[in-house]
């Protein structure tokens, strides 16, 4: 039975080309499907594969793998730029793979673990906008407007695999308690505010990699980080 917080689509990409990179393919244009698909975890990063199937990134370098296999906005956030824009933002337009109702993505926890139909997913890091999502939008300035929103979506990784089906309640079945980083602050921290970079560094469920990235950024600071997009 539907909740107030809930899945409002499932999304799953349709490849198309991608004139805003070198890679010549792109998935970010997610579209609504019916029915369960089944959410998998992927077992390594640079083969192109994600949580749900049907769906697969192209730019493996930056794209996919077991911390981003699965990507959530809120509705919400697409109705604030829908405002903003001018333009209809169905659910998907962000490259999303679900778009969720009631749930403020945001102000998770990085760590917190979702329960959706049969899938325990867990939050693992914020998106970090890229030239093709600049591309696929086709605003001026965009990259700039949305990092300075802070509002950025969260990636996902899959504790337990199994089916999510649009409408299908979203349960927050665990917080950390030994931190207080969130999808907005630790977005800011590698973007904007690199004074908050330190935060992240004993967060378990932050990307490893990229953990180690902040390190060597604290201990050299140097231009902003390029995290997975």
């Amino acid at each position: 039975m539907r909740s107030d917080v809930h899945i409002l689509s499932v999304n799953v990409g349709r490849p198309r080309s991608n004139p805003w990179k070198s890679v010549s393919t792109t998935g970010i244009d997610k579209r609504p499907v019916t029915g369960p698909v089944a959410v998998t975890a992927p077992e390594r990063k640079g083969d192109g594969a994600v949580g749900l199937a049907g769906d697969r990134a192209y730019d493996v370098k930056h794209h996919g793998g077991p911390d981003q296999a699965v990507y959530a906005y809120a509705r919400e956030d697409l109705d604030r730029w829908e405002r903003e824009l001018g333009r209809e933002l169905p659910g998907g337009s962000f490259g999303e793979n679900l778009t969720t109702v009631g749930l403020d993505v945001n102000s998770a926890l990085i760590g917190e673990r979702w329960r959706i139909g049969g899938v325990l997913l867990e939050v693992s890091c914020p998106r970090i906008p890229c030239s093709t999502f600049a591309g696929w939008l086709d605003q001026r300035g965009w990259l700039k407007r949305f990092t300075g929103a802070a509002i950025p979506g969260a990636y996902l990784r899959v504790v337990e695999p199994g089916y999510v089906t649009a409408g299908d309640p979203i349960t927050v079945v665990d917080r950390p308690d030994d931190h207080e980083v969130t999808v907005a602050l630790s977005f800011r921290a590698v973007t904007t505010e690199p004074e908050l970079l330190p935060l992240l560094v004993e967060v378990a469920a932050f990307p490893a990699r990229e953990r180690e990235e902040i390190r060597r950024r604290i201990a050299r600071p140097g231009p902003p980080s390029t995290l997975p997009a």
